[in-house]
């Protein structure tokens, strides 16, 4: 009986607030907050951003947006799916972005990687770069973001790039491997690694369900928005 009571409340509760007007979010509202992440699934009439923001198809309005596409957000929480969700959400330059630096002669140029062939690391067709000018001890993978330090030559449109390092890196410590197929993997449900690319010990194998410590680097990968550059086991699974 308390069940079939209940159920009656909330279709009239419903219907109450299907009559109200819609109302615009205020501009001040605390409960708005604007992020930025990457679309790690879409679909025809929705998508996440980061596996943990929802946002429907209209809200991106008129822009085509794809899986590893970078994106600006405006948040909210909706109390009644309990999780994140977008409002509004702005497609972000699709491989590079330039952020200006004090210094009117150097800029730094945040890119994401989109091949390595042999010694070459190319941000798109038209940029490139040697392996030479990357941070000591850093590979780059395709999907890596960076930041290239760079000037511009005097009379020309031609860049001339001084230093590129991980947009984004970071240490993080006893997590586990989750999965490993062949020769790649994902670390704690998020963190895409490949060992061909992956320092670890000698003489020591990554197996899953290993703990590790890690150093991360931002990267869109498939599922993942970082990428594993080393490991040090912590406990072996064997």
């Amino acid at each position: 009986m308390l069940r079939v009571l209940s159920q009656i409340f909330t279709f009239f509760r419903r219907r109450a607030d299907n009559n109200e007007e819609p109302q615009e979010p205020l501009q001040g509202d605390s409960k708005l907050k604007t992020v930025q992440g990457f679309v790690t699934s879409f679909s025809s009439d929705h998508g996440w951003i980061d596996e943990s923001i929802y946002f429907s198809a209209n809200v991106a309005g008129n822009v085509a947006l794809k899986v590893g596409q970078k994106v600006t957000a405006i948040v909210e929480e909706d109390e009644i799916a309990s999780r994140l969700k977008a409002i509004k959400v702005d497609a972000v330059s699709e491989n590079f972005d330039v952020i200006m630096q004090p210094d009117p002669k150097m800029r730094v140029l945040a890119g994401c990687v989109t091949r390595v062939k042999k010694d070459i690391v190319y941000i798109d067709k038209k940029l490139y770069f040697s392996l030479d000018i990357f941070s000591t001890g850093f590979v780059p993978y395709k999907g890596d973001w960076v930041e290239i330090e760079y000037s511009k030559k005097s009379r020309t449109s031609k860049i001339k790039a001084h230093s590129v390092k991980p947009m984004n890196c970071k240490h993080v410590e006893n997590i586990y491997i989750t999965s490993l197929e062949e020769r790649s993997g994902v670390i704690d449900y998020s963190i895409f690694f490949t060992l061909d690319s992956l320092k670890y010990p000698a003489g020591y194998e990554p197996q899953q369900y290993d703990l590790v410590n890690a150093v991360i680097v931002e990267s869109t990968q498939v599922g993942c928005t970082w990428r594993a550059v080393s490991i040090t086991p912590v406990q072996s699974s064997f």
